[in-house]
């Protein structure tokens, strides 16, 4: 491994030279600056991070909390993650990633230890038990989330109310009047995690004005948990004509629930989701989406963080930013079916593309 004293003699300069151009503590002229730092590439050195933090006072480490609950679809908040570590490495950063669900108690180690010298905190809870910590003088922060309350906090996030709102908008635009939603398990709701609390506010807050009736059922995912979130929502609704989707594990199932009870999509039912593009894209029915932004957001995160440690002062590096959600029209939503006439032999018939004999869900 290369030393700091191989660089010096390379450059023909002393080692302390070497050590001021890698601190920035003493102004060098900039002819020597530049014969440093082409020895640096060119012998391929790499200052020793402890020693580097020693010298600077800085980790130059963030701290990425990102509980993976058993619950919640690793996979886009993986995509964060490796956005998030990317972002933080072109920017000279490494990250360190606690994924357990330790809560304050993590947060005030790794801050306290100065092992980190700032956090991107994901999976936000409305009144999230970590944020009491960060506005106690805590770390530079960034959340990918919105709490209930972001003051002094400084937040990027899909706007999740508008994109509910989106998918109302499209499915009534269409002609529905009874949608339903297959929501995140119950334990997302359980805990007020933001961003599922916030499409929920927006899918019912724009059915209200839309005049649409809406039925929330959350659905822990997998076949069998929502064949029978089907079951119960035919039970209940059996007008239902669409249905917002926002747990990407539900998604297949629902779509093969859906053929088997010969309803097809979208002429007897239209379905919209709220996740990924390439979940949306490659689903069995291309699906009709309002998009997740996971590197974006990992990006913007880390962007926002660095302009915050290295711009503490501007007014740009604090506060809250959330990106407009975008629907992107695929084939899965339509018009509803006209209505069946009493006595017609439509009202007397099997969904869509059913076989006879066939028993609708709830029967």
């Amino acid at each position: 491994m290369v030393t700091l004293a191989e660089v010096a003699r390379h450059a023909g300069v002393s080692a302390s030279t070497v050590s001021y151009v890698l601190s920035g503590k003493r102004p060098i002229s900039d002819p020597t600056r530049r014969r440093v730092r082409a020895s640096i590439e060119r012998l391929g050195y790499q200052p020793h991070a402890g020693a580097r933090a020693l010298a600077s006072s800085r980790s130059r480490i963030i701290a990425l909390m990102v509980p993976l609950r058993t619950d919640m679809y690793v996979p886009v908040m993986l995509e964060i993650a490796v956005a998030v570590a990317t972002a933080a490495r072109a920017h000279g950063y490494d990250v360190l990633l606690l994924t357990g669900e330790e809560g304050p108690s993590a947060l005030r180690r790794v801050t306290g230890s100065g092992l980190a010298e700032a956090v991107i905190l994901m999976d936000v809870q409305l009144d999230d038990e970590r944020l009491p910590v960060l506005r106690a003088a805590g770390p530079p922060a960034v959340l990918v989330g919105l709490p209930a309350d972001p003051a002094g906090l400084n937040c990027v996030d899909l706007d999740f109310t508008a994109a509910g709102a989106l998918c109302v908008e499209h499915l009534a635009g269409l002609g529905h009047r009874e949608i339903a939603v297959i929501g995140e398990a119950p334990g997302v709701y359980a805990r007020h995690t933001g961003f599922a609390e916030r499409t929920l506010r927006g899918l019912r807050d724009r059915a209200a004005e839309s005049g649409v009736r809406l039925l929330h059922r959350p659905c822990e995912g997998g076949h069998d948990a929502v064949a029978g979130v089907l079951a119960r929502i035919f039970d209940e609704r059996p007008g239902v004509s669409a249905f917002v989707v926002q747990n990407e594990t539900a998604i297949e199932p629902l779509l093969s629930l859906l053929r088997r009870t010969g309803r097809a999509v979208p002429e007897d039912v239209s379905v919209v989701a709220v996740c990924a593009d390439q979940i949306a894209a490659q689903a069995s029915v291309p699906l009709t989406s309002v998009a997740i932004p996971a590197q974006e957001l990992g990006r913007r995160a880390v962007d926002r963080l660095v302009a915050g440690l290295t711009r503490p002062d501007a007014e740009d590096t604090a506060g809250v930013e959330l990106l407009t959600p975008a629907l992107t029209v695929r084939d899965s939503s339509g018009p509803p079916p006209p209505p069946a006439r009493p006595g017609s032999p439509r009202s007397a018939a099997p969904p869509h593309g059913a076989r006879a004999g066939s028993r609708p869900p709830g029967s």
